[in-house]
């Protein structure tokens, strides 16, 4: 079963998507909070696969409340997904920086909610490649002068050109086309930039890769 909390301070929005769950076999909702303090509380103490966090929310918002749960070892496996009114909202990209692992919009429907969360659940990041490609480049327009190159070193030539096309919005098969490789060997590639990185998924190796300034808005 795949464990999912949701945290909003608007009562029958916190019904809402519990009632779109509540008759998904493999999906079960084990948690609710009115604010980010609560959130992170039923993070820690019940640890579920999903959390579905809000931003507006009185006292500790949505953000914090992602910061701290991304930050805490015993909820390393908890993926955040933000839900946010608008696909651009200025929150997303702070939460993405937070460590959130995707948002979906409060208008999502129910079949593309309960697909949202098996994916979030397997490790897979929230993004579709059109949304990360509309997304990264906002968020990378308002990313100052890059910073952190240094932990490029990290990685192997070969790592570097796979991380940048991930910045990209390139899925792996795509990224495998281009590069003449197997889909497995760039999942291995992926896999091993995360590791060297202390990256969560590829939400985060995006945010990275505009960081270093190792793409920039617009760039092909």
């Amino acid at each position: 079963m795949i464990r999912v909390a949701i945290a909003d301070d608007q009562t029958l929005v916190r019904s809402g998507f519990a009632s779109l769950l509540d008759d998904v076999d493999d999906v079960v909702v084990v948690g609710e909070a009115a604010d980010g303090e609560a959130a992170v509380r039923i993070a820690q103490q019940v640890r579920p696969d999903v959390f579905l966090m809000d931003i507006r929310m009185p006292g500790v918002d949505g953000l914090e409340a992602t910061r701290r749960i991304v930050a805490d070892p015993a909820c390393r496996e908890v993926r955040v997904v933000v839900l946010t009114t608008f696909e651009l909202d200025e929150y997303v990209f702070a939460a993405l920086r937070a460590g959130a692992s995707g948002f979906l919009t409060k208008d999502v429907d129910a079949d593309d909610l309960r697909q949202a969360i098996r994916l979030v659940a397997a490790g897979h990041a929230l993004l579709s490649p059109s949304v990360t490609r509309t997304v990264v480049d906002a968020f990378a327009a308002a990313v100052p002068e890059p910073k952190r190159r240094e932990r490029l070193d990290l990685l192997t030539e070969r790592e570097v050109e796979v991380l940048r096309l991930v910045a990209r919005a390139m899925t792996n098969a795509e990224i495998a086309e281009r590069l003449v490789l197997t889909e497995a060997t760039v999942k291995s590639h992926v896999s091993a930039i995360l590791r060297k990185l202390g990256l969560r998924d590829r939400v985060q190796a995006v945010v990275a890769a505009y960081d270093a300034g190792l793409v920039r808005p617009h760039t092909s």
